[in-house]
């Protein structure tokens, strides 16, 4: 089954997330997020597996405090950041819908696998 593509930004917005931080994004009709992390980026739908509700009260607050973790605002859980899986909180064992980030020259492709 095909990649579905979900939107494109310029690869400038990729670049304004600083180590350790993230980013909020809205393509169309998906809200996800980035996270730059050990070099990497990192992406997932903005939906938390429990509730289906957004993570994050502030914009672009998906960390906890130590930036080791994705973090629910709304109930607490947490998730590994590489694989969005839930570690602790009430949907644990579940995980987020991991996006994929592609390079396109000047372009950024957000893709659900």
């Amino acid at each position: 089954m095909p990649s579905q593509l979900l939107g494109t930004c310029p690869t400038q917005l990729l670049d304004s997330i600083p180590e350790g931080q993230s980013k909020g994004i809205n393509l169309d009709q998906h809200n996800l997020f980035v996270i730059h992390h050990q070099g990497r980026y990192y992406a997932y739908l903005n939906q938390c597996p429990h509730l289906g509700i957004e993570l994050e009260w502030m914009p672009d607050q998906f960390l906890d405090h130590a930036r080791q973790f994705i973090h629910c605002a709304t109930h607490g859980a947490l998730f590994l950041i590489k694989t969005g899986k839930c570690i602790s909180g009430p949907c644990q064992g579940q995980s987020l819908q991991p996006v994929t980030v592609e390079e396109d020259g000047d372009q950024i492709k957000f893709l659900l696998p």
